[in-house]
């Protein structure tokens, strides 16, 4: 959900599961304290998602770019603002379309908070290029502990998404139930 606060509070009320949001382009403190407390009253999680193309600012002026401290910094901050009303229901995601940053954006994260992290590489390109680039940089996480959920993002047929998130994780030995072909 991005800038109109009121879609994600008819998301909850239509019965979600989970909404993602940046609260810092959500608005105003009064339209965050009131979608963490429609999410907390009808128990739905919030994610957190951050990306080069969603930084603050400020936060874009103190590092010059969209690198993984600034990235980290910014998922902080809007977990911050969520904590501030009493909310902590919360998953995160860093996403960046560079690999590498995308990963150490993702260990100082983990660092940092307790929060569950959800893993991927955004625009990451066709079936193969991002097939390669997801593998990189989820699968470099998950081997050393770190991510709770995951999506691999392709420009390419969605089937082909979970497809390849489910070799992927039969890859690292994390797929726990019997593989299905699809």
């Amino acid at each position: 959900i991005h800038y109109d606060y009121k879609i994600a509070l008819a998301c909850v009320d239509a019965g979600v599961d989970k909404i993602r949001i940046n609260p810092g382009n959500i608005g105003a403190s009064d339209r965050i304290k009131a979608v963490a407390r429609a999410c907390a009253l009808h128990g739905v999680p919030i994610r957190i998602g951050v990306n080069g193309g969603s930084l603050e600012s400020a936060v874009l002026a103190k590092y010059g770019r969209p690198c993984a401290e600034a990235l980290a910094e910014s998922a902080l901050y809007h977990a911050a603002l969520l904590e501030q009303q009493d909310f902590d229901d919360i998953i995160i995601s860093i996403k960046s379309s560079d690999v590498k940053t995308m990963i150490d954006a993702n260990r100082i994260l983990a660092e940092k908070c307790a929060y569950p992290l959800h893993l991927g590489v955004t625009e990451a390109g066709g079936a193969h290029m991002g097939t390669l680039k997801n593998a990189a940089g989820i699968g470099a996480l998950l081997a050393e502990g770190m991510g709770d959920t995951i999506r691999i993002s392709l420009t390419a047929d969605p089937c082909q998404e979970v497809i390849e998130g489910k070799n992927l994780l039969k890859a690292l030995g994390l797929w726990q139930r019997p593989y299905v072909n699809l």
